[in-house]
C-alpha cells in the first residue's frame, strides 16, 4: 500500500500556490516541436513551459542534491544514452540500496494519463515525490531539499526567474516535472517510414515484422497502441506462475488487480534492456520467445497472451521492426545530456 509518508508529502507539496502570473508556452524549438502523429502536451495550469522553469528542472535532474548522502541524482537509474532508463534489473539508491522494479524510461512521459507500474500517481509533479521519499531511492524529505537549495546563490536566483519564488517543495516538483515533459521521443525510422513519407526509413525485414505487429494474428497493437506503442492498461503477460509483485493491486486491493502492471511503451525498447517490471528479462530475442510461448497460466494474465507460433523467421522480422522504434536524435540531443 501506498505508505502514509508519501501521502503526507504529497498533501504539503500541493498546498502551496503559484504567486506568480502564469507565463505563456514559449517557442523552444529544439525541446518542445511535438512530432507528427503525437498529441499535444497538456501542461497543468500552475506549471505551462517557460525556458527557465525547463533549466532549472534539467539542474535538479542532474543534481544528486535530492539524494539524503548526496550519492545519486534522477539521472543516475535514468541514462540518457538509454532513453532515460536503467542498464540493470533494479537500480541502486543511497548506500547501494536495491529497488524493487525497473526503472522504465522517461521517453514521452508527458502523454502518460498516470505514473507508476500501479498506475497510482496521477501527475507528474507528484511523481516526483516519490523517489525523494522511498527508502531504496532518495530517502530524504523534500522540505529538506529546499533548504540545501536556498543555500546556494545560484538555485535561489533561478527559482525566482523561474516560479517569483524562493526554492521550496512547489518548485522542485514543477521544474523537474517540466525538463520531464521535454522528453519527447518520435523521430525512430518508423516514424519517419509512417508520418513522414520515408519510404527508405525501413527495409523488408522491418517491413514484414511491422506487419507482424500490427496483424490480426499476432495482436500486439491491442496493448501497445498509439503513437507511444501503449494503451496504459494494466495487465498480467504470464510472466510468472506466482508472483513476488503484487502490482495493481498494491494500489487498488482488488484481487483482479493482483500482478498487473501498466503496460510500457515499446519506444526506444532496444536501448532499454533489462526488461519487465523487475528486469528480468536480458534481451529482446527472450521477450519475443515469452510472447511465443504464450508464457506461464497465471490466473491473471490477459486473454489477449497466446501461444503466437511464429517461425525463426518471423522472430526475426518482429524483433528487426521493434529496433526500427530507435530514435538516435532522442539519445544524441545533446539539450537534454547534462
Amino acid at each position: 500500500m501506498i505508505r502514509l509518508s508519501w501521502v503526507f508529502i504529497l498533501l504539503i507539496s500541493f498546498l502551496f500556490s503559484c504567486s506568480k502570473e502564469e507565463i505563456s508556452v514559449e517557442k523552444h524549438f529544439e525541446l518542445m516541436e511535438i512530432p507528427k502523429g503525437f498529441d499535444a502536451i497538456q501542461f497543468p495550469a500552475d506549471n505551462l513551459y517557460s525556458k527557465s522553469r525547463w533549466e532549472l528542472g534539467k539542474k535538479l535532474f542532474y543534481d544528486p542534491i535530492l539524494s539524503s548522502d548526496k550519492s545519486i541524482s534522477c539521472a543516475s537509474c535514468h541514462l540518457a544514452e538509454n532513453a532515460f532508463s536503467d542498464k540493470v534489473s533494479v537500480s541502486q539508491g543511497v548506500e547501494a540500496r536495491v529497488g524493487t522494479r525497473n526503472a522504465p524510461s522517461l521517453a514521452n512521459v508527458a502523454f502518460h494519463p498516470y505514473y507508476l507500474r500501479e498506475g497510482g500517481v496521477p501527475t507528474l509533479e507528484m511523481q516526483v515525490l516519490v523517489p525523494i521519499q522511498e527508502h531504496n531511492e532518495f530517502d530524504f524529505n523534500i522540505l529538506l531539499i529546499a533548504e540545501r537549495m536556498n543555500q546556494d546563490v545560484s538555485y535561489v536566483e533561478m527559482a525566482l526567474e523561474a516560479y517569483d519564488r524562493i526554492p521550496d517543495a512547489f518548485v522542485i516538483t514543477r521544474a523537474i516535472a517540466t525538463f520531464e515533459r521535454s522528453l519527447i521521443s518520435g523521430y525512430s525510422p518508423y516514424d519517419k517510414y509512417e508520418n513522414y513519407n520515408d519510404q527508405s526509413a525501413l527495409n523488408e525485414n522491418e517491413i514484414r515484422g511491422m506487419n507482424l505487429f500490427f496483424s490480426d494474428r499476432l495482436q500486439c497493437s491491442q496493448c501497445h497502441s498509439g503513437f507511444n506503442f501503449t494503451n496504459y492498461s494494466f495487465e498480467n503477460n504470464g510472466l510468472y506462475d506466482e508472483y513476488s509483485d503484487s502490482g495493481r493491486f498494491r494500489l487498488t486491493g482488488k484481487e483482479e488487480d493482483f500482478a498487473k502492471f501498466k503496460t510500457p511503451s515499446l519506444r526506444n525498447i532496444a536501448l532499454t534492456a533489462p526488461y519487465m517490471h523487475d528486469g528480468s528479462m536480458s534481451t529482446l530475442d527472450e521477450v519475443i520467445d515469452h510472447y511465443n510461448t504464450g508464457g506461464a497460466e497465471n490466473p491473471q494474465k490477459s486473454s489477449l497472451i497466446k501461444p503466437l507460433h511464429l517461425s525463426e523467421s518471423e522472430k526475426e522480422d518482429l524483433k528487426a521492426f521493434l529496433n526500427s522504434l530507435t530514435d538516435k536524435t532522442f539519445i544524441t540531443n545533446t539539450l537534454i545530456h547534462k
